[in-house]
């Protein structure tokens, strides 16, 4: 069963993204086209005519040495030989290189972008589109991607190596992996989760190599292609772009006069990045640092490196992959290198390329289409079933815990707990004395107010009181109601921005992905209540796992 809110009245979502979806006229210079099923034709025609055949080559060799050693699906397969052809175009998202996959989200965004292909294939018959998955190798914020939730429980990573996260080595999470086997529990599919991290990680040596083996392993029904940036063949394409932004500092005189723009709408739009001076960072070893420019020397962070202006364009042309781009020009240098239409990321994601526009103009790129991720709530038949026995609507149950027990207690209760009459009647009231006031002295008007204030204060806080008495009341239903909300939110936040993906696999015996293919559609801009039959419910089934 699948239910939909608007993104708008989950109360999880930025006024920035929630204008963005309603195509608010303010904010249409800072995007190129608004991502319907019927701008994609457009698009990929203005892509077409941008990306030369020789990136195509470069980007089809690229991606068959980074699958040298890995065992890929047909459909894989396919869809990589499908990017030497001139009719064929990527949607792609992007994320770091999250543990197990970290939080739900990871799955979303994934899913959302090979349901997009398979629409597009449907209404463009004429043209391949294949699904990528960029993986953030070169990130260096390793506290973000150590960790997963399984039902409540955190399990951590912890390292002390440094630079970039997809060379770090996988030696240490021998002990996760056995610690993830008792976690998971008893069970085919968990076994077999249990199995596939073991797989992923003690079987290959970064975390780079595991990431891209346990993404191909869940996904390669559906012919995602993995792609990493961290590639001399397509550091090299970047070369030009790289010389332009340190000598000319493009992005960021591009992307400030964006943000002044954006907070001239709205004060209250956030700024999601700031550019820098130079948005580069010196990659080498166990080295990830900052390029600055100070005394027309160029310096390299926390370290003893510079380089003059000539020397600095030498060594950019001679190693490439010391160069990374951060996440003002990461977007940039993904639509260099792919033939890309549309990138799908969650809100903050989308924030922040709205933000790029005008810098992409400047550097003569083709802008992409931005789609919001689709976003779920997952609840098993149990959850359901709980929500109709506490007459619980899904709007109710997206309000904040605080606002939301004030909520059913009224709704709850049989004595109404709402006093807006009784205020009505003594605004009324105190009117018809403010007339009188005003045929006497001001102090008599200022004595009314006073009167006014203090007995409306009075009402308010016997309002609250009466709410706190039924509350009491009420006690043993609220704390159901709060108890069902702590399980589908946790921690006040969005299911999907903590809990991990195994939780819900063993939950549908393995087929959550599959069901998520069948029941997302990235163009329907409103948020998924999805429903599904629990393992513990459905007894004899047969097992599916990729």
């Amino acid at each position: 069963m699948t239910d939909y809110i608007p993104f708008k009245d989950t109360g999880y979502f930025s006024e920035f993204i929630t204008d963005y979806l309603s195509e608010k006229e303010e904010l249409r210079c800072l995007y190129h086209r608004f991502p319907t099923p019927s701008a994609f034709l457009a698009q990929l025609k203005e892509k077409q005519a941008h990306y030369s055949q020789e990136h195509r080559d470069i980007l089809f060799q690229s991606l068959e040495k980074q699958y040298r050693m890995f065992a890929i699906s047909e459909k894989t397969h396919t869809n990589i030989q499908f990017i030497k052809e001139k009719n064929t175009f990527t949607v792609t998202t992007g994320h770091q290189l999250s543990l197990f996959t970290g939080p739900l989200y990871f799955i979303y965004k994934i899913v959302s972008t090979i349901v997009c292909c398979q629409h597009l294939r449907r209404l463009y018959p004429d043209y391949h589109f294949v699904p990528v998955y960029w993986m953030a190798t070169e990130d260096h914020d390793f506290e973000e991607i150590n960790h997963l939730t399984f039902r409540g429980q955190k399990v951590v990573w912890l390292s002390d190596q440094k630079g970039m996260v997809g060379e770090f080595s996988t030696k240490e999470l021998a002990p996760i992996a056995h610690l993830l086997e008792v976690t998971l529990g008893k069970g085919e599919t968990a076994s077999q989760l249990a199995n596939l991290f073991k797989r992923a990680y003690i079987e290959h040596s970064s975390l780079a190599d595991a990431t891209r083996f346990l993404v191909n392993e869940l996904f390669a029904p559906y012919g995602l292609v993995i792609i990493d940036g961290n590639d001399v063949a397509l550091k090299e394409l970047l070369v030009p772009y790289f010389k332009q932004e340190l000598i000319e500092n493009l992005a960021q005189k591009e992307v400030e006069k964006t943000l002044k723009y954006i907070k001239s709408i709205n004060k209250s739009y956030p700024e999601q990045v700031h550019p820098r001076e130079i948005n580069i960072f010196y990659v080498k070893g166990n080295l990830r640092e900052r390029i600055v420019k100070e005394n027309g020397e160029y310096r390299v962070l926390n370290t003893n490196i510079k380089f003059s202006e000539e020397e600095i364009i030498n060594e950019l042309t001679q190693n490439p992959t010391y160069f990374s781009p951060n996440v003002i020009l990461r977007p940039l240098y993904q639509e260099i290198i792919l033939p890309n239409l549309a990138y799908i990321g969650g809100g903050g994601e989308i924030a922040y390329w709205l933000e790029l526009k005008q810098m992409f103009q400047a550097y003569q790129v083709p802008f992409p289409m931005l789609m919001l991720r689709n976003s779920v709530l997952l609840l098993n038949d149990k959850q359901q079933k709980k929500l109709r026995k506490l007459q619980l609507s899904y709007q109710d149950i997206f309000l904040k815990n605080a606002i939301l027990e004030n909520e059913i207690t009224r709704k709850f209760s049989e004595i109404p707990i709402d006093f807006s009459s009784q205020r009505a009647i003594l605004e009324k009231q105190f009117q018809e004395l403010y007339q009188l006031a005003s045929q006497t002295d001001a102090s008599f008007r200022g004595a009314v107010k006073a009167q006014e204030v203090k007995q409306l204060k009075g009402l308010d806080m016997l309002e609250k009181r009466l709410l706190k008495a039924q509350k009491k009341k009420y006690k043993e239903q609220l704390e159901r109601v709060l108890s069902l909300r702590v399980e589908l939110f946790p921690k006040e936040s969005l299911q999907e921005r903590v809990d991990n993906f195994s939780e819900y696999m063993i939950d549908t015996r393995g087929q959550l992905i599959d069901m998520l293919v069948k029941n997302l559609n990235p163009f329907d801009f409103r948020f998924v209540i999805l429903s599904y039959e629990s393992a513990s419910s459905q007894g004899a089934c047969i097992e599916y796992f990729v």
